[in-house]
């Protein structure tokens, strides 16, 4: 079987849509899933919607990377998108062309720099995970390349300053999973700045014609298929880039009001928006999305459940889990209230993907520490606005205890220890009093919150000695 090419793509009288020449616009750290899953899937659609007319250069992060592939394969991959949403299910299949090449700034250094001397090139993107923004006093100026992501930005921005006549800056759109990512790569880069003593010319520059953009991503990429060989099969190519993605996506990235006008994707009418403050967003996707899964999590293994999906299906638990979204936690969220509700729904929809096994005991890792950023901020905002605790909020709570009670579940060791000795306690609400007093496992004592041990443990004494089915249909006919 042929490599994905252009030239078999010619063979197989391909007619879909592809680029084939266009100016380089685009430096991207990172060529794993997710960006192809992610940012190149919305740079091709601005490619074909709109007009951008521009293609991305790949540089590998690490010395270990797939660079070799994507050139081999020209810069094409196909792209699954499997979803369902109001109108129903989606399963589709695009060839990403909007890749150029891919360049290995461990083996190509001078290409790696002359990047930097293509005035043409307006945007860099990036996700080098969540350790990949990190600050390495070690790293020099003249390494080739320097060991971590900021310190080879660093020194591309150097290249861009000193060689190129007009010193135009960069739109700087930082993907990796931390808070504040765009703020943290700038501080980065302004270390190596000093350290290598570049000079207040160039730190100038870097503040004033460049854009560290922070960002918000939202999309699970799965990636390589799990049947290649069929997929591959059913193309009439062999692609060892395929990869796979639900189709719902979101990227909120924070700027300026002309921000917008600078990015290519306004035109295409693609799932993009810019505001001056992505945090409420951040906020929105914590508490709605990633809340609802771990409320969901403790109650649905409870009731023998494995996966999300099936979770969703059962009736009762999906009342449940709407319930303590619509009436629990978009009450204490400042985003308009509308628009909340489509992302609710758009959750929902996105738990209901009949080609995404997300299993529960996954979820589930960490619950503790997941449920304290996730659903302790809701549950003490409700409590604020409306003088009394969230129901669903705390049932959720005491199924979770009860499943770290009586479970194998995966967690810190600290707290693993404490629920090794759940059995000593002679009642619930002990129990319930003393681990709320936790401060290293909930940031404060939880105890001291008005009604939450006692209404904790009852709703555990319902559960363990109804059973997950029965308490959960009890309660659901006092809401």
């Amino acid at each position: 079987m042929e490599k994905l090419t252009y030239e078999t793509l010619d063979i197989l009288n391909y007619d879909g849509y592809l680029l084939r020449q266009a100016p380089e616009k685009v430096i991207q750290f990172g060529e794993g899933n997710f960006l192809r899953g992610f940012v190149d899937y919305f740079i091709d659609l601005a490619n074909e919607r709109g007009d951008f007319n521009g293609k991305v250069a790949v540089v590998q992060p690490i010395p270990a990377g797939r660079i070799g592939d994507i050139n081999r394969q020209e810069g094409l991959y196909t792209l699954c998108l499997r979803g369902r949403d109001r109108q129903g299910i989606r399963n589709e299949k695009r060839i990403i062309s909007c890749i150029s090449r891919g360049i290995d700034p461990y083996e190509d250094f001078p290409s790696f720099l002359e990047l930097a001397r293509n005035e043409e090139m307006e945007y860099i993107v990036s996700n080098t995970t969540e350790a990949g923004i990190v600050y390495d006093g070690t790293c020099r100026f003249s390494d080739q390349p320097a060991g971590t992501f900021p310190a080879k930005l660093t020194r591309l921005l150097y290249e861009r300053f000193s060689r190129t006549a007009s010193q135009r800056g960069f739109i700087i759109l930082s993907c990796e999973l931390i808070d504040d990512n765009g703020k943290k790569l700038k501080d980065c880069v302004l270390s190596h700045i000093r350290d290598w003593d570049l000079g207040p010319d160039f730190i100038q520059w870097v503040e004033q014609e460049n854009r560290f953009c922070s960002t918000l991503v939202d999309r699970i990429v799965t990636g390589y298929p799990a049947d290649p060989e069929e997929e591959n099969r059913k193309n009439g190519y062999e692609d060892v880039l395929m990869d796979a993605a639900e189709s719902f996506g979101l990227w909120v990235i924070e700027g300026a009001e002309d921000l917008e006008e600078r990015l290519p994707f306004a035109r295409a009418g693609l799932p993009i928006l810019v505001k001056k403050d992505h945090k409420p967003y951040k906020t929105r996707k914590v508490r709605i999305l990633n809340g609802a899964h771990t409320c969901l999590v403790p109650v649905a293994r409870l009731a023998g459940k494995q996966i999300v999906r099936e979770s969703m299906e059962e009736e009762k638990i999906n009342q449940f889990v709407r319930t303590f979204v619509f009436q629990e936690v978009i009450p204490t969220l400042d985003l308009p209230k509308e628009d909340l509700r489509q992302f609710a729904e758009d959750v929902f929809d996105r738990f209901a993907n009949p080609f995404i096994d997300h299993k529960l005991t996954d979820i589930a890792l960490n619950s503790i520490s997941k449920w304290t950023a996730r659903i302790k901020p809701s549950l003490k905002e409700y409590a604020a606005r409306k003088g009394t605790l969230p129901a669903c909020t705390v049932f959720a709570l005491a199924a979770l205890i009860v499943y770290y009670k009586h479970e194998q579940v995966r967690d810190d060791e600290q707290v693993l220890a404490f629920f090794r000795r759940a059995g000593q306690f002679q009642t619930n609400e002990a129990l319930v009093h003393e681990l709320l007093e936790q401060k290293d496992f909930f940031q404060e004592d939880l105890s001291k919150v008005q009604g939450l041990v006692q209404m904790t443990a009852a709703f555990m004494d319902e559960i363990e000695s109804r059973g997950m089915a029965e308490a959960l249909a009890g309660f659901l006919k006092e809401c």
